[in-house]
């Protein structure tokens, strides 16, 4: 039977969604689970009672600041003397339109890469420092997208270009790292069951078209594939992208 137990695990994004599944199922294996969320929410409050916790038990961060992913880890090592993982979720959609406004063509694509990219690299950073100075090695999962691989809407260069580099980095740490017991995976979701899910009865009935699954994937499916990494049942897929898209972009 494969567990977690005796490990702990960092979680950005984990008030909802993927990062709420994951926290649970990992929680359910036996991990020690330290949650992260931009700010406190109804949604913290339910995804900690999940865990055991209580919402004050979230480290809040807001990771589109100037070196909040440092901060986080900071922080989460002030909690606990050690991780042993660490799950990049957190992440943001909004449009970088190619025509209109200006300052929104800025700004989506300031935001989206400072939370998107320079905020997990960030954390990347600190938590190989201290698996390093642990000298037992460790894992990092970043959640990426679909979009990385195949590119997105005309109007969502931005989000699709961040996913890109978050496969880039993943893999270069994992060539890198291996040999130090530092293992690093990708995760690239299609549509899951989140808020950034399509949710008029039109665009959910055209995303459903291109999905021969029929359907889009449950947080659970994609938490089930993370916390099943974070096991160490195979550490040879280092490096690895797992794609949940019910076969709508098979690679």
């Amino acid at each position: 039977m494969l567990t977690l137990l005796g490990k702990t695990i960092l979680i950005t994004g984990a008030a909802r969604g993927i990062g709420a599944a994951t926290a649970r199922l990992c929680h359910e294996a036996g991990a020690k689970v330290v949650l992260h969320a931009s700010g406190k929410t109804d949604s913290a409050k339910k995804a900690a009672a999940s865990v055991g916790q209580i919402a004050d038990d979230f480290l809040f961060e807001d990771l589109s600041k100037p070196h909040a992913g440092f901060s986080l880890v900071a922080r989460a090592l002030e909690r606990t003397d050690r991780l042993d993982a660490v799950v990049n979720n957190a992440g943001m959609f909004t449009a970088s339109p190619l025509t209109g406004d200006q300052t929104a063509w800025d700004n989506g694509w300031t935001r989206t890469l400072a939370v998107n990219v320079q905020a997990p690299a960030d954390i990347c950073r600190a938590a190989i420092a201290h698996f390093r100075e642990q000298g037992k090695g460790g894992t990092i999962i970043n959640v990426a997208s679909r979009a990385g691989h195949r590119g997105d809407g005309v109007e969502n260069a931005a989000y699709a270009a961040s996913k890109g580099a978050v496969l880039a980095m993943t893999k270069t740490w994992a060539r890198g790292l291996a040999a130090e017991n530092i293992l690093l995976y990708s995760i690239a979701p299609g549509w899951v069951e989140t808020r950034m899910a399509p949710q008029d009865i039109e665009a959910r009935e055209k995303a459903l078209e291109e999905i021969p699954l029929g359907r889009v994937a449950q947080p659970e499916e994609v938490g089930a594939m993370i916390a099943f990494l974070l096991t160490g049942a195979s550490p040879s897929a280092t490096g690895a992208t797992f794609d949940i898209n019910g076969a709508s972009y098979v690679r």
